[in-house]
């Protein structure tokens, strides 16, 4: 399908965005991840920057949206800003001034230093946020308290990953399954140097998702604006389990 997906009565996925009536929500950015590859010996060009602006105008565009919320790791590095990474926040945050009426950051686990950052002090930085029925925190750590029906991470970068061959073709998604009585849903990274974590073949990093049963989460693929429901976990494993069985790989 194409275009907005409701998941449940007031949650859509718009491609690599949550929309919750006319507020967007988006996750995992890691501005200056480029400049952190080069210097470990990738020599990768700094694409990513012009890529998530015109994602966000797209989405903006087909949503409606008038206020943004981005939860967690807005940038890379952990407690430094790189020059990199200080040029990126500083022209994304004007993009956002000039384009949305409320913007709220929400800590990830890489942003310790971005209530310091002087480019950010007009803008509402918190832990995690109650949004009408839903908790939106960055999925790091798991609050004390959660007196929402439904809970929003970001934090594991999940893809669900699908044999073509002998290659695994990856594709960004959102999960969508119980905790502690409470629906979960997981987000994919706005991200755009990797696909992500593949839920199918990687070990999970949220505590979130370590206290659930993954096989019974629904997976939505998402691709250039395309959502594709392919049930749960289980459902994936087992048609891929039956191919590898007759001989489909």
């Amino acid at each position: 399908m194409t275009g907005t997906f409701k998941i449940t009565t007031d949650l859509e996925i718009c491609d690599l965005a949550l929309l919750i009536e006319d507020t967007m929500i988006i996750a995992d950015l890691h501005l200056g991840y480029e400049q952190y590859l080069n210097k470990k010996g990738f020599m990768l060009p700094s694409f990513q920057f012009k890529k998530i602006i015109d994602r966000i105008n797209k989405i903006k565009e087909l949503s409606g949206a008038k206020n943004i919320i981005i939860n967690g790791d807005l940038k890379h590095e952990f407690g430094k800003v790189t020059y990199q990474e200080n040029k990126e926040l500083k022209g994304l945050l004007d993009y956002l001034e000039e384009n949305f009426k409320e913007i709220t950051l929400i800590k990830g686990n890489h942003d310790p230093i971005i209530p310091y950052i002087s480019h950010l002090k007009n803008f509402k930085i918190s832990d995690s946020m109650k949004f009408q029925d839903h908790l939106i925190t960055h999925g790091h750590f798991i609050p004390e308290k959660i007196e929402t029906q439904t809970i929003i991470i970001g934090h594991e970068h999940p893809c669900v990953g699908l044999r073509s061959g002998e290659r695994i073709e990856k594709i960004k998604c959102y999960l969508k399954g119980p905790f502690r009585g409470r629906e979960l849903v997981v987000m994919p990274s706005f991200n755009f140097v990797t696909e992500g974590s593949d839920i199918l073949h990687e070990a999970i990093i949220s505590p979130f998702l370590k206290e659930t049963r993954l096989s019974q989460f629904r997976v939505y693929a998402v691709e250039n604006f395309k959502v594709f429901d392919f049930r749960t976990v289980e459902d994936i494993t087992k048609i891929m389990e039956q191919q590898v069985t007759r001989g489909w790989r």
